[in-house]
């Protein structure tokens, strides 16, 4: 039997997500950065995702033309070995959800799936729905996670988005990054099981935004411990049959990961790169898709949703 972990109360500033499109909305007082683009909650119905079957448009900003990823797991919890739950036969825990998420961005770059993000790009016109070969494009080359380390400071029981963007500048200057790179590494920000920031699991699975690092603009998102959030934020949303690496277990892992990996290549500063009318970006008009897969990546099976192609106009998986 799957044992489920307590999700943590909702507050107020997120009740304006009902939409339930992922779309940017204004940051809570206690973040002065951009905007904040959150992840929907899996209600139980698979579907197209939210934002209609509009096409995405480009809003003059910038996009991710040399990706790289780098990952903070923040606070000392990540260095011990702790059960979080079982499925099946099997047990898992937070040292398997690192290599789960570790093994996902070391070998998502250069993937099939990676490659549907490469037809946006900048400097081209605003409203510009299909590059074609102009602009600078989004690229998608190999060994995109550039770092990984664990922070062993303290985390707040629930952290704020001032505090995690925090981190997140923290991150960079730990690895010694170049702001003259910017916008182009996206820092992802995971937190420990039970100290997650108000409203995941209730209003949202994750989010991305982007912050000031030595007066560049430095994308982050925030990724929850996935388990959490049970069936909310995809688990076992692809693989009802739990494997030993985690497949089902840690769905939400590598869909919610790759949800906003995904946007935070085309609109990494939101909303200025590519969003439709109703701002969803490219991976939430596929959200939670019925066409959710498993690729092969690095020999191992990781669940991933669609994104969002122009040149389609639907959802892709390569």
């Amino acid at each position: 039997m799957l044992r489920r972990i307590a999700i943590v109360s909702m507050v107020p500033v997120l009740i304006a997500l009902t939409g339930g499109l992922g779309t940017a909305v204004a940051a809570p007082s206690d973040h002065s950065a951009s905007a904040v683009h959150y992840m929907k909650l899996y209600k139980g119905k698979v579907g197209h995702g939210g934002g209609g079957v509009s096409n995405l448009t480009y809003h003059s900003g910038p996009v991710q033309t040399a990706p790289a990823v780098y990952i903070v797991f923040w606070g000392n919890w990540w260095n011990s070995t702790v059960t979080t739950g079982t499925d099946g036969n099997f047990s898992y825990t937070n040292q398997q959800a690192k290599t789960y998420v570790t093994d996902f961005f070391t070998n998502v770059g250069g993937s099939s799936w990676g490659n549907v993000d490469t037809q946006y790009c900048q400097n081209v016109a605003a409203g510009t729905i299909n590059c074609g070969i102009a602009g600078i494009h989004v690229t998608n080359p190999a060994g995109q996670l550039t770092g990984s380390y664990v922070d062993t400071s303290t985390v707040p029981s629930s952290p704020t988005q001032a505090q995690i963007a925090a981190e997140a500048v923290s991150a960079a200057q730990h690895f010694g990054y170049s702001a003259s790179s910017q916008p182009n590494a996206t820092f992802l920000v995971l937190t420990p099981s039970g100290s997650s920031m108000s409203g995941f699991a209730t209003s949202w699975c994750a989010w991305h935004s982007s912050t000031t690092f030595s007066g560049r603009n430095l994308p982050y998102a925030y990724v929850p411990y996935q388990p959490d959030a049970g069936t909310s934020c995809g688990l076992n949303f692809v693989n009802a049959t739990p494997t030993s690496f985690g497949n089902g277990y840690f769905d939400g892992y590598s869909i919610v990961g790759g949800h906003e990996y995904a946007e935070a290549n085309t609109d990494p500063v939101p909303s200025g790169g590519w969003v439709d009318g109703r701002g969803a970006e490219n991976g939430d008009k596929c959200a939670w898709s019925a066409a959710s897969t498993n690729i092969s990546l690095g020999g191992n099976n990781f669940a991933v949703q669609p994104i969002w192609s122009n040149s389609i106009s639907g959802c892709a998986l390569s």
